[in-house]
């Protein structure tokens, strides 16, 4: 456990855990405010976030910035963060041993946030978070409560640029996120 976002950083600048580490540009900790109520998280970097070392920066991010201005939300209001700070070659989806090597990590970070509200984007970040027995068609939309926090499960912003019908759930998931903001507020 670390106790300050300085020693968490640090901690993770030159992480070799896993073999991601031999093919990043940079490391993608994490973006936001650091005291925020709602937390996201997604399943990694893609090309663009490698590059710039920010999450959901690239086409998918852009897609969700504009679902935020739909909704009125402030993405700086927010914490940003995915379950594996490298990206996997390709795009793929990260094995168990890369997101392993990654969750102390996103603990730490969930620990430090201390979020009222997490939004788990896609199917990565859900079996990483809740467990390995949920499915995102099946969860999506349903709010899940462990150990304080409210979990909400969707899709992946990359999954509504491969399907337009996802858009309109995804705006859905993220009202009822806003609803239970204001709710618990």
């Amino acid at each position: 456990m670390f106790g300050t976002w300085e020693e968490l950083e640090k901690s993770i600048e030159n992480c070799n855990r896993c073999k991601l580490c031999s093919t990043r540009q940079n490391i993608v900790f994490g973006v936001g405010n650091k005291n925020a109520d709602i937390m996201l998280i997604g399943e990694g970097p893609g090309a663009d976030e490698d590059r710039l070392g920010e999450p959901f920066v690239g086409r998918a991010g852009k897609l969700m910035n504009m679902a935020f201005d739909m909704l009125g939300i402030k993405r700086e209001e927010l914490y940003i963060a995915n379950v594996v700070k490298c990206r996997p070659p390709g795009n793929r989806n990260p094995e168990d041993d890369e997101a392993m090597a990654c969750l102390n990590y996103l603990r730490n970070q969930v620990i430090l946030v201390k979020p009222r509200i997490i939004v788990l984007l896609g199917s990565i970040a859900l079996k990483n978070i809740l467990g390995k027995e949920y499915g995102i068609t099946a969860s999506r939309g349903k709010w899940v409560e462990k150990k304080g926090i409210l979990y909400m499960p969707t899709w992946h912003p990359a999954a509504l640029l491969r399907d337009d019908t996802k858009k309109i759930d995804f705006i859905r998931d993220f009202q009822k996120v806003l609803e239970k903001y204001r709710d618990i507020s």
